[in-house]
Formats: C-alpha cells, sequence, structure tokens
C-alpha cells in the first residue's frame, strides 16, 4: 500500500512538472515579415531571447493580416501567430505571454506603426527617445480596447510643421538598398520620415505607382515621401537626389 501510495504521489508530480513546463514554454510563434527589415528581425531576436520559438516566413505581412482578420487601421511591419491569436506588431514577449495565459475572446493584440522605445525599436540609434503607445485588444468585432499602456518620455515623437499637418508630405532622404520590382517594393536606409513619426532606419516599403521602382536602382541616393496605405508604409514618390 505504501509503495503504490509512493508511485502515485510519484506520477502526480510527474504531471505537475509537464503542465508547468508547458505553461512556461509558449507555442511555435510564425512571423510574417520581409527579410530587409530590420526593427522586425530585432523583435524576431528579442522573442527568441525570452524563450519563444519563432518561425520566421520572409514574406510580406498585408496580405496575412488581411487572411487572419485583422483590420489594416491596426497595421504594422510584421505580422505573428501563436496560439490562435493574431501578434500585429511590436508587441513585447511579456504581454504575449500574459494574452496566452488568459485566453481572452479575441483576435489578438496590435502595436499599431513602429512607436520608438517598443520592442525592436528601442537601438541605441534611437537615443533617449520612447514614444507613449498602446498595445491594444482587437476584438472579433474589430473594436479594440488598451491591453497595456507605455507612458514614454518628454523627449517623443517629432513636431509637425502645419503644411504637414495639413496634408501635405514632406521629403525623407535615402538610400536605396534594394529594388524589388516584382513584388512592388523598396528598401531604403532612410532619414526621418516626419509625416510617419518614423526615425532613421532601413525599412521596406510598398509603393503606390509600381513604375516608380524603374527608375532607381539599389545605391542611388533619393529623395522621397511616404505615407500609410491600408495599413502599408508606401512610397508615394521617390526622385534622385540633387
Amino acid at each position: 500500500m505504501q509503495r503504490r501510495h509512493l508511485l502515485s504521489a510519484a506520477i502526480g508530480l510527474s504531471l505537475i512538472g509537464t503542465g508547468a513546463f508547458a505553461q512556461a514554454t509558449p507555442p511555435t510563434l510564425q512571423v510574417w515579415k520581409d527579410p530587409n527589415c530590420g526593427c522586425c528581425n530585432d523583435w524576431v531576436a528579442l522573442l527568441r531571447a525570452d524563450g519563444f520559438q519563432v518561425q520566421v516566413l520572409d514574406s510580406g505581412n498585408t496580405a496575412v493580416r488581411q487572411r487572419l482578420g485583422l483590420p489594416a487601421k491596426y497595421g504594422s511591419c510584421h505580422t505573428g501567430l501563436v496560439g490562435g491569436y493574431v501578434i500585429e506588431g511590436h508587441v513585447a514577449p511579456g504581454e504575449i505571454r500574459r494574452l496566452l495565459a488568459e485566453k481572452p475572446a479575441a483576435i489578438g493584440l496590435a502595436v499599431p506603426g513602429m512607436p520608438v522605445g517598443s520592442p525592436g525599436m528601442d537601438g541605441p540609434e534611437y537615443g533617449t527617445r520612447r514614444d507613449a503607445y498602446d498595445v491594444l485588444l482587437v476584438q472579433r468585432d474589430g473594436t479594440s480596447s488598451v491591453f497595456q499602456h507605455h507612458a514614454g518620455n518628454a523627449a517623443s515623437g517629432f513636431k509637425r510643421t502645419a503644411g504637414e499637418a495639413a496634408g501635405a508630405l514632406p521629403m525623407a532622404e535615402a538610400e536605396v538598398r534594394k529594388v524589388d520590382a516584382g513584388a512592388g517594393k523598396i528598401t531604403l536606409k532612410h532619414g526621418d520620415i516626419k509625416n510617419l513619426d518614423m526615425p532613421p532606419m532601413t525599412m521596406v516599403f510598398q509603393v503606390k505607382d509600381p513604375a516608380l521602382l524603374g527608375k532607381v536602382k539599389a545605391g542611388d541616393k533619393v529623395r522621397f515621401t511616404a505615407d500609410k496605405l491600408n495599413g502599408a508604409y508606401t512610397v508615394m514618390s521617390i526622385e534622385a537626389a540633387p
């Protein structure tokens, strides 16, 4: 009888240990992103350092986001899927773990845009700037609520000019790193894009008119305008730098 009791206790402890391990180890997270997006790569590296198993799919995330049912207004530069939940943009590992533990009836989490100071957007090149932003819990009807707020600091953001506020797009300077005419994309190592509150980085953009890609090649110095269209960062115009 005593031996049977000890055996049962051992089995129970084994099951408890297995359950605790399963809870601590999240399921594999799939990520759709462009291979040339530096901040996406930094975000994936942070997730892996936190213990996530990440499967990277080097393809655009716009179509995947639409297929998974996340409205374009919540769009960012990469889209993930883990445990049946969509993870859009620079969401912190701890916030993903909390989502998986709480299991709300929702599409998932989103950090629209690319706020500086969010995971993967917090490198030394951004200095002390930390934008205030919200991690949103997106409901199945497309509405959202604040899942986690990040306060940022007083140095956050750019100051827009009156012309920018009225809708005029400012020119930004860049070096062309890659032209992908087949996908309608261009990779730019660019300076500040003030209308998007985007600091200097290397970023993959869609182009509004594919004909624009015939004007440039890798290595060119250019001036361009960009905006966010249907959840995707998009080059609106581009020309050779003077």
